[in-house]
């Protein structure tokens, strides 16, 4: 490996990625890349209780859940790498930004750490940008040792890892959507209905939600002993999902936000019902919620907000609620009798 004239950073070996936040976005790309280039990856471990009592610890108390376990993720891995990885995700494209955590959080982690482990970043300005997105990873990997043609095919390694990954989740969910609409077909010749199709579910949340065990694992095991099938909206092909929101909405900024809202839009149709979750007290979602709510019709809608205080009982509750309701309606209970 040939090292770069600027690579102030070659003496990193072992790169700490924290489990959350747009860690389950991007995390197959950070991780490829930097296994491209010779590194050791350590992820830190699954959210616990501890996690989030620490993150809590470091963090402001006006900061949204999620920002606060992320917190909690660094602190996880304090000694287990020479460097955490937090990059700089901005908000250059009207209809493709970020939340400005992702913008703030690597100046966060550098102060909020700043004797305790050291913080490498980089800046991706606009996420739809490749070639700009690719440079500033390029770079990166120079500053890390690497030669300029090293970097890049990390990089294109890394993109094409992500890309498979994106569209493997995509058409998985494409076949349970399939196989779910054949199974209802063939319920609905039985005449005696003995069988019933199992409810699908929408799980409408921001990845770092909806596959973190802390947040969302409750809900996720309760919907599938309910009997249930949960479809996650962030699992929505993104270039066909961020397509559809633009129907919805023409100012709304947050890419993510987009793809959740376009998933909607393309599965509502074919969903029993949605669940809402999100993390208090989230900006975007609370705008984003309250459009879905007051905009989505033809499909039931249960809005769930989950902070560091929230007990399993209460949202217990109303998922299980909300099912008998989807149950009640699909049996008829909500038609009214013609006259």
């Amino acid at each position: 490996m040939r090292t770069s004239a600027y690579a102030d950073l070659a003496d990193i070996h072992v790169i700490g990625i924290p489990r959350a936040l747009l860690q389950y976005r991007y995390g197959v790309l950070w991780q490829t890349f930097f296994e491209a280039l010779g590194k050791t990856v350590v992820i830190s471990d699954e959210t616990d209780k501890a996690i989030v009592d620490n993150g809590i610890a470091r963090s402001v108390d006006e900061t949204c859940l999620a920002s606060k376990i992320f917190m909690g993720h660094v602190v996880n891995l304090i000694g287990r790498c020479d460097a955490v990885f937090v990059p700089c995700y901005a908000s250059c494209d009207m209809h493709r930004g970020f939340c400005t955590k992702f913008q703030s959080m690597t100046d966060l982690v550098r102060n909020t750490f700043r004797t305790e482990l050291r913080v490498i970043s980089l800046l991706v300005e606009n996420v739809s940008d490749i070639k700009a997105t690719q440079a500033a990873f390029v770079e990166l990997g120079q500053r890390l040792g690497a030669s300029r043609k090293e970097s890049k095919h990390a990089f294109k390694e890394a993109l094409r890892a992500q890309k498979e990954v994106d569209g493997q989740q995509a058409q998985r969910q494409e076949d349970v959507l399939k196989l779910m609409d054949e199974y209802r077909g063939i319920v609905a010749k039985d005449p005696a209905r003995a069988e019933q199709a199992p409810l699908s579910i929408l799980v409408v949340a921001h990845p770092y939600i909806a596959f973190d065990q802390y947040m969302a694992g409750d809900i996720i095991r309760s919907l599938t002993q309910l009997e249930c099938m949960p479809l996650f909206a962030c699992e929505t092909d993104h270039a066909k999902s961020y397509k559809a929101s633009l129907d919805f909405s023409s100012t709304m900024p947050w890419i993510i936000s987009r793809e959740l809202i376009g998933s909607i839009l393309m599965l509502k149709d074919r969903i029993d019902g949605i669940i809402l979750i999100s993390a208090f007290p989230c900006g975007p979602d609370s705008m984003t919620d309250d459009a879905i709510m007051r905009c989505i019709q033809g499909v039931p809608i249960l809005n769930l907000m989950i902070d560091a205080q929230t007990g399993t009982a209460g949202i217990q509750t109303r998922l299980e609620s909300f099912i008998d309701i989807l149950q009640f309606q699909r049996r008829g209970g909500y038609i009214r009798a013609e006259r």
